[in-house]
């Protein structure tokens, strides 16, 4: 009965609203000693259990490795990069973005790219890059939304070529709930039908990204006035 009092010490301390991460260590320790492990088992069976589950944990090592490249130039790398491009504008690069994103998202691979991977160290700067080649030196505001439509397009591009992906979540749930219905389909007989979805979603946003350009062009001569900050800002700033 007692090694069941490590369940005890979790709600307690959701129920403070302790540091999760002390509550679940905390309740993993008076679960173990209950259960009769000496101290030198139990960090061996904390060792083990952490060894066994690294690949989870490994999502975390991408962020210091991004602040890494910053520290080091990455994001000036990439603006350099964009301004040697000759043609190359925001609205046409966000473009490009927005079809390699449904693409590989499509095709499962959604972490090849995302906000943290690539919008922020990567895309948005370029963007910035092509606008001021294209336009001169942004204002804050101009350079804000610049950011936004940047943001924006990660998130529409994941979000419809990721249905298009048979063993993505939200089509098993729903082959699921058919199921339970007594409705059968294979998972390609929902996902197929995400491809008219997605063309459609990529035409819209790539308009709005080429009409971004004009608004750009527009906004030299005094302030910029063009669509509304799109979805998605926060996460590239």
């Amino acid at each position: 009965m007692l090694v069941l009092s490590g369940i005890l010490v979790v709600v307690v301390g959701f129920l403070l609203r302790l540091n999760p991460l002390l509550v679940v260590a905390a309740a993993a320790l008076i679960t173990g000693l209950a259960a009769g492990l000496g101290p030198v088992a139990l960090i061996s069976a904390f060792g083990k259990a952490y060894n066994d589950n690294r690949f989870v944990t490994i999502i975390y090592i991408l962020l210091p490795v991004i602040g890494l490249l910053e520290r080091y130039g990455l994001q000036q790398r990439a603006r350099t990069l964009i301004a040697s491009l000759k043609g190359a504008t925001t609205g046409r690069l966000l473009v490009a973005y927005l079809l390699f994103r449904q693409i590989f998202a499509a095709l499962g691979l959604t972490s090849v790219a995302g906000h943290p991977q690539t919008v922020r160290p990567l895309v948005a700067p370029m963007a910035e890059a092509a606008a001021e080649q294209q336009h001169g030196e942004l204002d804050e505001p101009t350079r804000e939304k610049v950011k936004a439509y940047a943001a924006a397009t990660d998130n529409v591009g994941l979000f419809f070529g990721e249905d298009i992906f048979i063993a993505i979540g939200s089509i098993l749930l729903m082959i699921g709930f058919l199921e339970q219905n007594g409705i059968s389909l294979a998972p390609l007989e929902l996902s197929v039908w995400a491809i008219p979805t997605a063309i459609v979603a990529f035409v819209i946003h790539a308009t709005r990204l080429l009409m971004l350009d004009r608004s750009l062009e527009k906004g030299r001569s005094g302030a910029v006035s063009g669509p509304p900050l799109s979805p998605g800002n926060e996460e590239a700033r």
